[in-house]
């Protein structure tokens, strides 16, 4: 009697162990169910804040020409800022890199010129984000009334020096240089 129920034992577990068998192929369909939209919002996630830098590099770039433009030529304000926007053109117009309609909202002040000491560029646009970041920033006071969220880039430099200005001797500047 024992034999007969060790037999039905050994038979029992090998016919669990065939159904668990069974029930495994299904796994990695469950796994992946779960695992691709966390895959997808980290991607989500980390894409914003790269848009971001992009913005922020490129109107960097810009601003920095900008101050060098400022300081070195006698253009006139609407020169400096056609040149600007021709650099700000890299970014791509699309609300999640930059708010662009109804009209591009660059805004780009200028202050001082070619006879200044200082020169300075201030950039400044807004972008629209991706809904779970604009609710974290939110909630975190970084958005405007609007929802957006604002970027901001200044840029400063040194003005042309008095030689330059045809004012003094380049060569009485020399001796600081080798020094």
């Amino acid at each position: 009697m024992r034999a007969l129920w060790r037999g039905r034992q050994a038979l029992l577990g090998q016919s669990v162990r065939q159904t668990l068998r069974k029930d495994d192929r299904g796994q990695a369909t469950v796994e992946a169910a779960v695992a691709l939209p966390l895959l997808f919002l980290l991607l989500l996630l980390l894409l914003q804040p790269a848009i971001v830098l992009y913005d922020r590099m490129v109107m960097e770039g810009a601003a920095a020409e900008a101050c060098r433009l400022l300081a070195t030529s006698e253009t006139s304000t609407q020169i400096n800022e056609e040149f600007v926007r021709r650099r700000l053109s890299a970014v791509p117009e699309q609300d999640l890199f930059h708010i662009h309609e109804p009209d591009c909202q660059w805004r780009i002040t200028f202050a001082g010129d070619a006879g200044s000491d200082e020169v300075s560029v201030r950039i400044e646009n807004a972008i629209q984000p991706l809904p779970l970041v604009g609710g974290l920033a939110s909630l975190l006071g970084l958005t405007q009334a609007d929802g957006t969220l604002p970027i901001v880039v200044e840029a400063s430099g040194a003005g042309s020096p008095p030689w330059a200005q045809g004012q003094g001797d380049p060569a009485d500047n020399l001796g600081g240089w080798t020094r």
